[in-house]
């Protein structure tokens, strides 16, 4: 099964045996105070370096996220989505809670959007799949409801269900991508174990495609880009097909290669090498 996702000019597919889908994570104020007050003032030069610099790491899509409670987010993710289609041909994930935000940024978007995301919750489903489907988009399903569910079992029917319903606003499953939920395993000792077992329910089930937030499993760690490349190789061979991640960090995005070559996803190495060659041409001008 197959994510076909497209910007004017580039269509970017996320699939078992296909390569490993780097979603860049970037563009999002959390934890960013220098933005989130640019944001406020409406001021979005920030987002050329941000996608500059993910480029420059090798993502694969990038995640257009401008939520702040002081900002107006309707108004700024229409900008956004319009700037990051200026600078760069690479689809994107549009990503936000507020309703309003999603049709505006999908408004703005030419081509087919990732739609970042819908929970198990009957209303944010109820919500949020007619946007989806309106806009022919395809759209992140998190394995949770009104509650985080720690048993796999239990994140299988929370995923299960959304597909579903996805199903029955006209949404093809192949364009449903579930979050198996990625938690700090710094908090939870069992968090990647319980991640990977979902995943493998996930792909075994359902078939469908999936990504997570893959920071999140490092968080409050040190060596947090070195976790994080471990999480990413181990994950995808169980099964994960894409993550949103931290495109600029070498370390990360090579662990995600890395796995590509070694699990057969790029044949004869070919997309490995050729990375290597380039950073030897870099490194040498």
């Amino acid at each position: 099964m197959e994510t076909v996702l497209q910007s004017r000019t580039r269509t970017v597919t996320i699939g078992a045996g296909r390569p490993f889908c780097v979603i860049g994570e970037r563009i999002n104020p959390t934890g960013r105070k220098a933005f989130q007050a640019q944001l406020q003032a409406g001021d979005i030069s920030q987002l050329d370096d941000d996608v500059a610099e993910q480029v420059a790491g090798g993502a694969d899509m990038l995640d257009v996220n401008v939520g702040d409670p002081l900002a107006d987010e309707i108004a700024l993710m229409r900008a956004a989505v319009t700037r990051v289609q200026e600078l760069t041909d690479l689809p994107l994930v549009i990503d936000s809670s507020v309703i309003e935000a999603l049709e505006a940024g999908l408004a703005a978007y030419e081509g087919k959007a990732l739609v970042n995301s819908v929970t198990g919750e009957d209303g944010r489903l109820e919500a949020i799949l007619p946007i989806v489907a309106r806009h022919g988009a395809a759209v992140i399903g998190l394995a949770n409801d009104d509650e985080i569910p720690m048993e796999p079992r239990r994140r299988l029917e929370v995923a299960r269900k959304i597909v579903s319903a996805a199903g029955d606003h006209g949404i093809p499953p192949e364009d449903v991508v579930i979050d198996p939920l990625a938690m700090p395993v710094g908090a939870e000792p069992r968090a990647v174990t319980l991640f990977l077992e979902t995943a493998r329910l996930i792909r075994e089930e359902l078939g469908v495609n999936t990504t997570c937030g893959a920071s999140n499993t490092s968080f409050g760690l040190p060596g947090r880009h070195v976790l994080n490349a471990g999480f990413l190789a181990i994950a995808a061979s169980h099964g994960l097909t894409s993550a949103i991640m931290d495109a600029r960090s070498e370390v990360v995005v090579d662990g995600a290669r890395a796995a590509d070559f070694l699990l057969g996803h790029d044949e004869w190495g070919a997309r490995w090498i050729a990375s290597h060659r380039a950073k030897q041409a870099a490194a040498q001008a």
